[in-house]
């Protein structure tokens, strides 16, 4: 494969996966203006979108074994938790947005919590071991077996989390 066609592989690849995220919190917003056929087209777009970049992905040989996609999110994890968001926050605080900072502090805080349940993962890989996770639509944290009183990241009521099938 030629190197510009592996350069522009990554972009689409990039580019169809913002767009799914995108258009998905398009149509959360679509659905809450009651504009249930266009939030439907935007959901959609975005499985589609999803379909573009899991074939770039394919073609750049980026989906490998379980256990080596489970070694890369970690290690992807990783970083985003020791290097990325830390300079995302410091930079934010400077600059003195809350905001910016309060989203970097979330991602940071979940960031962690991923690598530690990709490396468990790993661990028990082949172990058939069943478990239910839930996600808090607020900051994202992630928990195991059943959701918290409140969360312990953002202080959003346990009930509120969102049970993934």
């Amino acid at each position: 494969m030629g190197m510009k066609t592996e350069d522009n592989l990554k972009e689409a690849f990039a580019g169809e996966s913002q767009a799914n995220r995108k258009y998905l919190a398009f149509a959360k917003k679509a659905e809450e203006e009651g504009y249930r056929q266009v939030a439907k087209l935007f959901r959609a777009a975005a499985e589609a979108e999803t379909v573009h970049a899991h074939n770039h992905l394919r073609v750049l040989k980026g989906i490998k074994t379980t256990k080596e996609n489970i070694q890369e999110a970690v290690k992807g994890e990783t970083h985003e938790f020791k290097k990325m968001y830390p300079e995302m926050m410091e930079k934010a605080k400077a600059e003195k947005n809350d905001e910016g900072y309060q989203t970097f502090h979330f991602a940071n805080e979940v960031e962690k919590i991923h690598a530690a349940l990709y490396s468990k993962a790993l661990e028990n890989l082949g172990k058939n071991e069943e478990l239910d996770y839930y996600v808090c639509p607020f900051c994202g944290n992630t928990v195991e077996k059943a959701p918290p009183e409140k969360c312990p990241i953002c202080g959003a009521p346990g009930k509120k989390f969102i049970k993934i099938a």
